[in-house]
Order: structure tokens, then sequence, then C-alpha cells
């Protein structure tokens, strides 16, 4: 949006001192907290980010490496906060935690990079199909549709600026047509008589939530194609979850399979501070991996955000909030998103790195004190809105944690656990026996099972107390497993050892799934309901078995049975046939 009004003149400082990353500039004027500065250096400019204010000096967090920078050194504040910049162009696109175009700066800069070096987020020069919505003479707000064009397959709004704040009136629309996204596509007055004109492209403070309409509840289950998920610790639309586990435990691999299979439109994959290796299998695979709803390549739906463990750690903090801005301007647009936030662990060592060198008083393992309500803020930036026209958009968020020597007691994961929807723990022991999904389905927990067993009432009657009652044999099954292992087999009751391999087949069965498998990786709903209600009958069926021998024979047949129908085509004679040869032969078992 530009207008008639006149932008201050920036503020000029210079540096007092210097620790590491962080600059005490001395400063005449007006500097506000999250303002951007500028370190100017012979060669090159240094991009920070305000995060003090004490009377005319402030401190300057530099998002690179300060080599060089010496007393007296010129700093140029900008007025502007962190911006990020939206309009078409974002999604299949690959940027830094500043939003800088990772393959604009590869192409101009080699594959080192350099410091800094800061390109514009949205191409400048691509022309859209600009179509617009609105009229001369209709008075719109903001978050309201100016027009659209169209972003590969999705309808992208150009919407009034989300900085606008009051009524417009239009006085001038331009004709259909391609345009860049600096062309003024529309013009009008304001209230208060000012002159407005706005393009395609708007910028929002990634620290600020971006949203306009009405909060709901979340009413959409996201299927993800996983079944412990699906059925164990189910999410809605619009919901929040973690993945806390320790290193090795497949949290990466999990969310990789998330932005994979999720029923969403968007997904928006933040690496902060992940390990470069994953981050390149990301940006290698995504582009040749279709999307089993779409059938389209998956990079056509996903926005990366890559602030890997070698670049400036200064800039985490921002990589997370650049994710969940762009998250938030797509939801305004009436689409499902899906925030993958990979990890908030190293996002929170980069607050402690930050707050030891403004010498603030530590918390609990010298984390900051305010790292609860950092996390507790970023999280409700999540959810569903409704917007004026009768669209729903959402954000669902998952975060993965890393905590230190794999204790879910340490306070990131505690301060999460505090505010998040779900809870999917990750296991080591599970990873180590290969038994993947690695969420232990006995510590995690979900708050929406409730609501998806009401979403489900008509398609799977019983769906709740079904997952009640898997949860039960899975928890006295694994119980009695303790206690065979301290006093051994013929120590428990054959109807305890019934009731173990009841869980143990469910667990197997189930809960496992074979990424390697291209029929056993993905099972959506329609798949899970029939095997869900086939379980349950196994479940409910008392069979009366002559010798303990017999039982274990009877549940390893039935384990290779149900394994063989997971690794067969749902929608083929042959996967019915097997359907139907597994009820018989539970049939045949009950009177033995």
């Amino acid at each position: 949006m530009t207008s008639g009004a006149k932008s201050k003149a920036p503020v000029k400082g210079k540096v007092l001192k210097a620790f590491g990353n962080l600059l005490q500039v001395e400063f005449e004027g007006d500097v506000r907290q999250g303002e951007v500065g500028f370190v100017e250096l012979p060669d090159t400019s240094l991009k920070g980010e305000v995060i003090e204010v004490a009377g005319n000096e402030v401190k300057l967090q530099v998002f690179e490496d300060t080599r060089g920078v010496a007393l007296n050194t010129p700093v140029t504040f900008t007025g502007d906060l962190l911006e990020a910049e939206l309009g078409p162009g974002l999604i299949q696109t690959i940027f830094d935690g500043l939003q800088n175009r990772l393959e604009v700066v590869a192409e101009t800069s080699g594959y080192f990079l350099p410091r800094g070096v800061y390109v514009p987020a949205i191409d400048r020069e691509v022309e859209w199909e600009y179509v617009p919505v609105a009229k001369v003479g209709d008075t719109l707000m903001r978050g309201e549709t100016l027009g659209t064009t169209l972003e590969g397959r999705f309808t992208h709004h150009i919407m009034v600026p989300f900085s606008f704040f009051g009524k417009v009136t239009l006085t001038w629309v331009i004709e259909p047509g391609k345009y860049t996204i600096e062309t003024v596509v529309a013009k009008g007055t304001s209230e208060t008589g000012e002159e407005l004109s706005f393009t395609m492209l708007q910028k929002w403070p990634i620290k600020m939530g971006l949203f306009e309409g009405e909060r709901i509840k979340p009413t959409k289950m996201m299927d993800t194609g996983s079944r412990i998920l699906d059925t164990q610790v189910p999410i809605m639309k619009g919901g929040t979850f973690c993945t806390p586990g320790p290193f090795g435990a497949g949290k990466t691999v999990l969310q990789h399979h998330l932005s994979k299979y999720s029923s969403v439109d968007l997904v928006v994959l933040v690496a902060c501070g992940e390990r470069a290796g994953e981050v390149v299998e990301i940006l290698r695979e995504f582009p040749h991996l279709i999307d089993p709803h779409t059938k389209e390549p998956l990079i056509t739906r996903t926005c990366i955000i890559c602030n890997t463990s070698s670049m400036p750690v200064s800039a985490r903090e921002s990589s997370i909030y650049m994710g969940i801005t762009i998250a938030e301007y797509y939801r305004q647009m009436g689409l499902d998103v899906l925030l993958l936030a990979d990890s908030t662990s190293r996002w929170a060592q980069a607050l402690r790195e930050m707050s030891g060198r403004l010498e603030e008083i530590p918390g609990e393992e010298a984390f900051p004190a305010y790292l609860a309500s950092r996390i507790a803020s970023f999280y409700e930036r999540g959810g569903v809105v409704s917007l004026a026209d009768g669209r729903q958009g959402s954000i669902t968020i998952c975060g993965a944690v890393s905590p230190a020597g794999g204790s879910f007691e340490e306070p990131v994961t505690q301060a999460t656990l505090a505010v998040v929807g779900a809870f999917c723990g990750l296991s080591k022991a599970r990873s180590d026996a290969r038994r993947y999904p690695s969420i232990d389905p006995l510590i995690s927990w979900s708050k929406y099972v409730g609501d998806v067993a009401k979403l489900l009432e008509s398609d799977a009657p019983g769906w709740g107390e079904g997952v009640a009652r898997a949860s039960y044999f899975l928890r006295e099954g694994t119980e009695i497993g303790k206690r065979m292992e301290v006093v051994g087999e013929e120590g428990v009751s054959l109807d305890d050892l019934t009731i173990h391999l009841k869980g143990e087949l469910y667990d197997f069965c189930y809960l496992q799934q074979n990424a390697f498998d291209p029929v056993d990786a993905y099972c959506p709903l329609d798949r899970q309901i029939p095997l869900f209600r086939l379980i349950n009958h196994i479940f409910e069926t008392k069979f009366d078995f002559p010798n303990r021998d017999r039982a274990r024979e009877f549940f390893l047949m039935l384990q290779s049975k149900i394994k063989t129908m997971n690794s067969t085509e749902y929608q083929t004679d042959e996967y019915k046939k097997l359907f139907a040869e597994i009820e018989e032969y539970i049939e045949s078992a009950r009177k033995l």
C-alpha cells in the first residue's frame, strides 16, 4: 500500500560497544523496539533488529557475522519493523530466516552465502494475471478482496493491506490483465480523506499476529494417513500439537510424512537450526514427490524456510515468525495451512543466547524467564478464522521439540505441553525396536479425540468407544508383558496372555506402518475405518484356546494375514477377499 504521506527521515547512530552479534548503538532521534537497522561497513551493510531501547542507546542484534565492526561504525535505522513481504509468488519458494530467496542468492553469490546480501522476497519482474473483484464505489476494510490471481492451483486473493485500519472507498480499479506485483491495481479514499494506492504486494511485521475475522472452534479433522495419529492422537485443522523426542527417534521423518500426506491446502516448512543435510534432502525430494490428494508435485503446495545450524543463530527467531506470518497470510484467503517448525528447541536456544547477551536474569536451565509466554504466543497464532464472506481458513501448528537428554521434564517441552492440543511423544526405545512411527501411544494424548469421534459418527459409529477399548488392551497388554519378563509366560494366566497378544496385534498390525511400502505408507480414513472395526472385533471376541501354543499360533497367523492386507490396494478384489478370510479365520478360532 502506498499513500501521499511522507516517510520520516532515517535515524542515524554509531556503535559504542560490541558483544559478538550484539551491538550497543548511540542514536539521535526516535527509534522503537523491533526496528530494523543497518550497520554500514565499507564493503557491505549488515541487517539487525533493535531488541532493547534505553534512553538514547539501543542494543542491536545483528543477523550476520560482525567482523570489521569498530567503534563509531555508522548505523542507519529504517523506521520499519522486521517485516515479511506478502503477495503472489511465495509458494514453491525457498527462503532463509530473513525471507531472502536462497536460489537467487546462490545465483548471485555462489553456494557459500556471503554476509550482507539481501534480495527481494518476491520477484518484481514476474507478471500475474490479475482479475479485479471489487468495483469503483465499493467500500472495503482490511483483509477484504480487491482482486484475484492464480498462483499455481490456488486462487490468490489480493487483499486490502492488513496495515490499513478503517474503511476505504475505491475510486479507480485497473482493467484485467497481466501485471507485476508493484503495479497499482486500485486506488481509493479513506474515511479521513487520504488518497491511497494499492498493489499486489503488502508487508506485515512478523512478530505481530496477522488476523482479521472471527476466531472459531476447529470443526474439521486433519487426515494424516498415519493410523496412530488419526486414531490414537487425532489432530483437528486449526489445532496445535508437538512431537517431542530424543535425537534419532524420528521427529524429522515424522514431519516429512505430515508434509507429504496431511489433508491441507498448503504446507509451510520451517527448518529452524536443522542440520543442513536433512534440509538438502527436503530440497531434493519434494520436487519429485507426488501429493496423494492432488496428484501434483509436492513442492507446488509447499513454502520452505531454511535457517540451518550452519546459518547465523541470531536469525533463528525470525525464521519461526516468518513462517507463521506467511501461514497467516494464506489462512486469510480461506486456505487450510499446516506449519511445521523443526525444531522449536533450537529456537529456544537462540532466545537463551540473546537473553544472555542482554544480561537478563535467567530462568530454569538459563532459558529466559519469558520462555513460556513466547512459546504460548507462538502457538496461539494458529486456529480457525471465519471470514466476512463465509469462507474459513485454518493454521495447524506442529512444533518438533528436541529435549536435551530425551527428558520431557525440561523447560521447552513443559512450556509447550501447557499450550498444545495434542502431544505425540516419540520413544527412542520404539525407534530402536524399529516400531515406526515411533510415537509412544502410552504417553501420547490428544484433546481432540471426542471431536473426531463426533465427526466420524456417521461413517464409524462407536469410534470413540473403540479408541478407548484399543487403549485399554494396549495398556493392559503392555503391563502383562512386563510381568512376563519377570516371571515368564507360565507365570500369567491364559486369559492374560490373550490380552497381551491382542495388544501386540494392535500395535504391530495397526499402529505400525511401513514407510517403504507404497500402499501401507499412506492409509486414508476410508481404509482405516474398516481395519479399525476389524481390530475391535478381535478385541471383543472371546477366544477359548486349549493352550498357550495354540493362542500364539493363532495370533501370529492373524498378524501375517493383516500385514498382507495392509500392503494390498484397498479397492481391489484381492483386498476384499483377504478381509473376508480374516473374519472367517477369527470366527473359526472362537471355539477351539
